[in-house]
């Protein structure tokens, strides 16, 4: 993998950036899908929350699992922060930075994922996944979450 190695997915969403914004990291729960594909145990969905400077997942039992820690909060223009897999060691990360973009509809929110080339080819957070088709698994992983995103976006 290249250092440049990333994936990036945009939508747009019917709200202003600021209102953007707060669904994004206010409503994460709301909109980031459940199930052992999206979150961090296979066999139980937790609760997910920016909080503390973290973006944390609790469970019923009372176990938190760090997903990362926040880097940038910029309200309205922009959010980074840090994203591991049950599977990475506790040095490892990845980053996903977000932007939020007025457009003429809206807002245009963009996701960038990247830091996968500091992890091995063969690291258990890709899958059994190498190269452009991990890379393509990872941006259609981000565009289901974005859909989500969009979709309780419009109810507001």
């Amino acid at each position: 993998m290249r250092p440049t190695d990333s994936v990036t997915v945009t939508t747009v969403v019917a709200l202003a950036p600021d209102a953007a914004f707060a669904v994004f990291t206010d409503e994460v729960d709301a909109w980031w899908r459940r199930g052992p594909r999206f979150r961090s145990r296979a066999t139980e969905d937790g609760t997910l929350a920016f909080t503390g400077g973290r973006l944390v997942e609790t469970f019923a039992d009372g176990e938190r699992y760090e997903v990362g820690r926040v880097l940038h909060w910029e309200p309205g223009a922009r959010l980074v922060f840090e994203w591991r897999d049950r599977s990475f060691a506790a040095t490892e990360s990845t980053e996903v930075e977000v932007r939020f973009v007025p457009d003429a509809r809206g807002t245009r929110v963009t996701l960038v994922h990247r830091g996968w080339d500091r992890l091995g080819p063969n690291h258990p957070g890709r899958r059994g996944a190498r190269g452009h088709a991990f890379l393509d698994v990872l941006g259609l992983w981000w565009a289901d979450l974005t859909v989500s995103l969009r979709a309780l976006t419009g109810r507001h």
